[in-house]
């Protein structure tokens, strides 16, 4: 992900401590560091990386009203007059703050080094092998579902039957001179067989979960929350995990990607406020992919977010054939320096073993992640094989239940 993305900014205040002054500029926020630009002359007079922050404040006197502080490796620097208002850009702060200090401390450190391409390569196939795992669990959860419907059908077929029978019996009673109150009771009594058959919805299991910044409509009040990935839907708390909305899979119009750290999910309705929800979050990139897959379809990726729409589809596409490549022809490289396999691109190969040089270590774990995906990927095709058999079982098994449905509504009619 570049460093230099945007995730936001807003107009405010600055304190120059050389100048005794306030600057007006703009505070703005990176994946990895916090800046501050002034307006008038663009200069830019803050500059620090997430990670050497030692505390973010509210903090307020007789002189500075409604302010914020940010402790960087002893220095406090006060920033006023904050756009929308402090509350939104307080929450916003500590929300990447927080989640950078839990990434670890190479996360900070990482920014400025520069890795080998070993590293580089095992970073890449690992989030292969991280967003082929989302996609193993969304198709498991997937075929569970297609296993509670057939259960579904079957016991739907199961009543047919019983139906059948019953509506036989009507139609040609041996007791019917002797009484009609016997022949109501097994209708009335099947009923009671119905309120066993519904499933248990709550034990659906959470794909991801992730803490999120919560903007609701149009309301510029931005609160912490949580955003839980399911797969029927999505669900959206607040930071005392109380239910904010929930979005069925079927009542979700379109998610737009306005950054790859912030999206918005909209319900529209007629005659009313459409319900939409704008989440910003440092792990965002985690779930675009996987609502990426569940939703495709209705996906919109923004102008900003379009170099994360490429590398988003990387894993099934591009990173599934160029990094196979790369990293395949990197290792034999390394470990066969004589090999003709670098015939085809020479020039490359020369230069990959001039500058970049992978170790035997980065090579057998790159191997190992390799033989990894290669056993998801097939473990993923065998699954979608079954799912196409059930989807044809599922099929057929529901014409036949509609079949059978009318034949014994016409029955029934001429019963009555």
């Amino acid at each position: 992900m570049n460093e230099d993305i945007r995730i936001h900014s807003w107009p405010c205040s600055y304190y120059l401590d050389t100048s005794k002054q306030w600057i007006s500029g703009k505070l703005s926020l990176t994946p990895v560091s916090i800046k501050f630009t002034a307006d008038k002359t663009g200069e830019l007079l803050v500059d620090f990386h997430l990670s050497g922050i030692s505390e973010i404040k509210k903090e307020s006197s007789h002189l500075i009203f409604s302010s914020l502080t940010i402790l960087e490796k002893g220095t406090k620097h006060w920033f006023s007059s904050l756009h929308p208002n402090r509350n939104v850009v307080f929450n916003i702060l500590e929300h990447f703050w927080r989640e950078q200090l839990l990434s670890g401390p190479e996360a900070g450190a990482g920014a400025a080094l520069e890795s080998s391409k070993g590293k580089e390569l095992t970073g890449m196939l690992e989030g292969s092998q991280k967003r082929l795992e989302d996609t193993a669990k969304v198709l498991h959860s997937q075929g569970e579902q297609f296993d509670n419907i057939m259960r579904g059908l079957h016991k739907i077929e199961g009543d047919m039957d019983v139906a059948d029978r019953l509506l036989t019996e009507l139609e040609s009673p041996s007791w019917w001179p002797f009484s009609s109150k016997l022949w109501k009771t097994p209708l009335e009594a099947k009923p009671k067989e119905t309120p066993a058959a519904p499933d248990p919805k709550n034990q659906e299991g959470i794909l991801l979960r992730i803490p999120v910044i919560i903007t609701h409509r149009t309301d510029s009040n931005a609160k912490p929350g949580k955003l839980t990935l399911l797969p029927s839907g999505l669900e959206i708390r607040d930071c005392n995990s109380q239910l904010l909305h929930r979005f069925e899979s079927r009542d979700v119009d379109d998610i737009r990607v306005h950054t790859p750290y912030e999206i918005s999910i909209r319900q529209r309705f007629i005659g009313k406020p459409d319900n939409s929800f704008r989440l910003l979050s440092a792990r965002m990139p985690e779930v675009i992919p996987v609502l990426e897959m569940q939703f495709s379809r209705k996906m919109q990726f923004l102008e900003d977010a379009l170099g994360f729409a490429g590398a988003a589809k990387s894993p099934q596409a591009d990173l599934g054939t160029s990094i196979w490549q790369a990293a395949t022809g990197i290792l034999g490289g390394a470990l066969n320096p004589g090999s003709p396999a670098g015939s085809r691109e020479d020039n490359e190969q020369v230069q990959l073993q001039k500058h970049e040089k992978v170790s035997q270590e980065e090579a057998k774990e790159l191997r190992q992640i390799l033989k990894k995906l290669k056993g998801l990927a097939l473990e993923t095709e065998a699954e979608l094989e079954r799912q196409d058999e059930a989807l044809d079982s599922i099929s057929s098994s529901v014409d036949r239940a509609t079949l059978n449905i009318d034949r014994q509504n016409r029955r029934m009619r001429k019963l009555t």
